[in-house]
């Protein structure tokens, strides 16, 4: 494996909150990071900016953006402009699921470890504040690292063991908030809102406004969020 004596993995960075977090709790763990992000022609694309803001912030072994024009496919309301990004709580599955996302962006991650002979991915999926999300789940995360062994050169000639880290999974979005605070983590760097102005200004009223919100109520911290609108 890469890297010497220190173990290395590649993580998902997405420039929000969550990914935030699990770059520095990667780091926390003496995991030499290779920061990957992903391009999808998402609308927030202030986030693009936000991640490397963050990499500078924490630092990494390197930094790649991917680019993969999700727009082509559409369907969701994070990359089909025709298509709102609702400012109430929405039942079932919310319209801001993009189909495929995190299939798509492991896949990604996967492809980059095996070309670094690394074996460990990072990703800052949460199943307790995004339950609407199908590939959110801890179910889902198991049945990926089963396929990264039959999909990889890797896993069928080696026996290679790829692993999936979700170190944010069950905790609340306060916890998640704390955690972050004990790592360092400047969350004004960050950007989370599905609708984030191109100075990366948060809209305040999206689903991702109104969690980040009450993560930094409930958690007691300051809320370093430029909020164009504060969230109720």
């Amino acid at each position: 494996m890469n890297g010497g004596s220190r173990r290395a993995a590649v993580v998902l960075l997405s420039g929000g909150l969550d990914s935030a977090t699990v770059l520095a709790y990667a780091r926390r763990e003496g995991v030499a990071v290779h920061a990957l992000s992903i391009d999808y022609g998402q609308r927030h694309r202030s986030e693009l900016e936000a991640a490397r803001r963050i990499v500078e912030h924490l630092g990494a072994e390197e930094h790649r953006v991917v680019r993969v024009d999700l727009r082509a496919i559409g369907g969701s309301a994070l990359t089909d402009e025709a298509m709102a990004v609702p400012t109430a709580p929405t039942a079932g599955i919310p319209p801001t699921y993009v189909p495929a996302r995190n299939t798509v962006f492991l896949a990604l991650a996967l492809g980059w470890a095996e070309v670094l002979d690394l074996r460990d991915l990072y990703i800052g999926a949460n199943v307790l504040d995004y339950s609407g999300y199908p590939d959110c789940r801890p179910e889902y995360l198991r049945a990926f690292e089963a396929l990264a062994q039959l999909a990889t050169r890797a896993g069928v000639e080696e026996g290679a063991r790829f692993r999936i880290h979700a170190p944010l999974l069950t905790l609340s979005k306060a916890e998640i908030v704390r955690l972050g605070f004990s790592l360092g983590v400047d969350y004004g760097l960050t950007v989370s809102c599905y609708r984030a102005d191109e100075e990366g200004r948060a809209c305040g009223l999206c689903d991702s406004c109104r969690l980040r919100r009450k993560g930094f109520l409930e958690a007691g911290l300051p809320d370093p969020t430029r909020y164009l609108l504060a969230p109720s």
